[in-house]
């Protein structure tokens, strides 16, 4: 069973479909023609048994009662003459028998069989008769049997009237009913499958159309299909189709952007770093002095490649599908807790408050915003600032403020803050921090809002950093 399932799953969808049509409708056509050939055999019988009959009645009017009345005796003067009336052609022959009141024999072919039946309950027929099949003189034979009742001025009795014919005739009808029925089924089979063929040809043109579009396009081609005409059914297919192709091409985007970037920024701090182990080995430093200098230089390249990877890790992320469901309260106190040494180092007033927020998110895409966040923060504050991280909840939505005490952002900066590679004014920065956050925040469906927090006195006393994320809902996953 198995191998036939491989095999029709093998098939084109254009034969499956022929094949679930055409196979029970020629089945129904076989079965109907077995019912249709049946049904001529058995009205073809019955005729034939009639004539019979007809032949036995025909005898039975020739019957006469003769003897006295002691001893009445059954006269019958049929001579085979009378039969050929009878026959249909000459191909059959008939054969007759006729049997007396006391079983003896009066008329006919005495080497016909006798009668051994019985006359049935309910027959077809009103006279008493049976009909059998036998053999006389090596030759299979349809006989029938009469028992005719017969009356004189002597006296009465029952007579047995068998009267026999071979089956040429009949076998002949049988072939001729036979290629009847099934020229006129194949012909109504080849008539369904011509039309079931050209339906399934029409319905199945849209399918090759569009394979045959998507087979012609280049390699690089992702834009969406375009398929106006297409049947209603095939709306979803290309629907899911062009979904698909423009996740492809938001990930081809992302790769070759990646990979731009990183040729680019990479380039300067290996060029640095070849300058500086060239200068280590002239002496043109001393030997401590030189290998700070690179370790400081490897630092800073290891810094960008860790991010670069975290950027191209949110677009991973995005491809996976549906997110966990998390406490992202849990997340802002694990972050904080790891940065409270450099917290301290910078001897900020810092302050943690956070309600439950359920949200969908990975967990390292939540970790990482929160920590892109405080570190720009920390980054930007002054010694003895201030560093405030508050978590609510509020209109269904889970909003995250970081609020540090530094200069704020320039109006020349703002439309370009959250660019890649955009922002890195500080020792050690890659300008990388916030296009991983705002990476984050719209994979995970909020906003990224940075606002200059206006001072009591003028001025800025330093930048609110705002996220929104939807709350997690009851038919989210929950984190396993």
């Amino acid at each position: 069973m198995r191998p036939r399932l491989q095999t029709l799953s093998g098939l084109s969808m254009r034969s499956r479909l022929l094949a679930g049509i055409l196979l029970p409708v020629g089945l129904l056509v076989a079965v109907n023609t077995a019912s249709l050939y049946q049904q001529a055999q058995r009205a073809a019988n019955t005729a034939y048994d009639r004539t019979l009959l007809a032949s036995a009645k025909a005898i039975g009017e020739l019957l006469e009662v003769g003897g006295t009345p002691d001893r009445p005796q059954l006269l019958a003067t049929v001579p085979y003459s009378a039969l050929e009336a009878f026959e249909a052609d000459n191909r059959s022959r008939m054969f007759f028998k006729v049997t007396g009141f006391q079983g003896e024999m009066v008329s006919g072919f005495d080497d016909l069989p006798a009668w051994r039946g019985r006359i049935p309950d309910k027959g077809i027929y009103a006279a008493l008769v049976d009909f059998y099949d036998d053999t006389h003189r090596g030759q299979a034979v349809r006989v029938a049997v009469l028992l005719q009742p017969v009356a004189g001025q002597i006296g009465q009795g029952m007579a047995t009237i068998q009267v026999a014919e071979t089956l040429e005739l009949r076998r002949t009808l049988a072939r001729q009913v036979l290629v009847d029925t099934l020229w006129r089924q194949a012909a109504l089979l080849a008539v369904i499958a011509a039309v079931v063929w050209a339906v399934v040809q029409q319905a199945t043109r849209p399918v090759r159309q569009l394979s045959d579009a998507i087979e012609s396009r280049a390699a690089d081609d992702l834009s969406p299909i375009e398929a106006p005409q297409a049947p209603r059914e095939l709306a979803p297919l290309i629907a899911a189709t062009n979904h698909a192709l423009q996740r492809q091409a938001r990930l081809l985007a992302h790769q070759q952007r990646f990979v731009r970037d990183a040729s680019h920024q990479l380039r300067t701090p290996l060029a640095v770093l070849k300058v500086q182990v060239q200068s280590a080995q002239r002496g043109d430093l001393p030997p401590q002095q030189a290998l700070a200098e690179i370790a400081h230089t490897v630092d800073g390249a290891t810094r960008l490649a860790n991010q670069m990877l975290a950027l191209a890790k949110v677009e991973q992320l995005r491809q996976q599908g549906d997110a966990p469901v998390l406490d992202w309260a849990d997340t802002v106190r694990e972050v904080a807790l790891d940065l409270a040494p450099l917290i301290a180092d910078a001897g900020l007033d810092f302050a943690l408050d956070t309600r439950p927020a359920p949200v969908s998110g990975h967990a390292w895409a939540l970790r990482e915003l929160v920590r892109n966040l405080l570190h720009n923060a920390l980054k930007h504050s002054p010694a003895g600032g201030t560093l405030d991280v508050r978590l609510a909840v509020a209109d269904g939505q889970a909003v995250l403020t970081v609020a540090d005490s530094g200069p704020g952002i320039s109006d020349a900066l703002r439309p370009r803050l959250m660019q890649p590679f955009v922002g890195g004014d500080g020792p050690g920065s890659t300008g990388l921090g916030l296009a991983i956050c705002r990476e984050i925040v719209q994979q995970l469906g909020g906003t990224l809002a940075l606002d200059n927090r206006p001072a009591p006195a003028g001025g800025c006393a330093g930048l609110d950093a705002v996220v929104h994320l939807p709350l997690a809902t009851a038919g989210d996953n929950p984190a396993g």
